[in-house]
């Protein structure tokens, strides 16, 4: 996909696209870590990574490495409107975590292969070092 179509999708698809590549990601990266077996155990430990509020932080210790194109997607996720915000999330992290998404979406749709996987990395370790 070219850089402009992707621009101009709706963030709510790209942190739909997002959410699933990071999710994806997260759950390799533990079970190649922890080796472990127990399904449940591995999602409590995953959730701890794709919450709302980590993704927040993530991306806020982030922001002065990304340039201004993804800059721009993170603020169109951020911004967008929705009408729901899960129960266990914060208003503000669940935007800042959507514009997370947007990001990563984006990044993933334009083939971007390289820079999805150094900013999921710097994520995963940001967030590792708050647990």
């Amino acid at each position: 996909m070219k850089k402009i179509q992707a621009r101009n999708m709706s963030p709510i698809v790209l942190a739909y696209m997002g959410d699933t590549v990071y999710e994806s990601f997260v759950r390799e990266y533990l079970i190649n870590k922890n080796n472990i077996c127990k399904v449940n155990e591995l999602h409590k430990n995953a959730v701890k990574f794709v919450k709302a509020s980590s993704q927040a932080k993530a991306v806020f210790s982030l922001e002065k490495e990304l340039s201004d194109d993804e800059s721009y997607i993170v603020k169109r996720g951020r911004n967008q409107k929705s009408n729901k915000v899960p129960k266990n999330a914060d208003t503000t992290d669940y935007r800042y975590a959507t514009g997370f998404e947007a990001l990563i979406g984006y990044l993933h749709l334009v083939k971007e292969q390289d820079r999805v996987n150094y900013i999921m990395s710097k994520a995963i370790e940001i967030i590792e070092n708050q647990i």
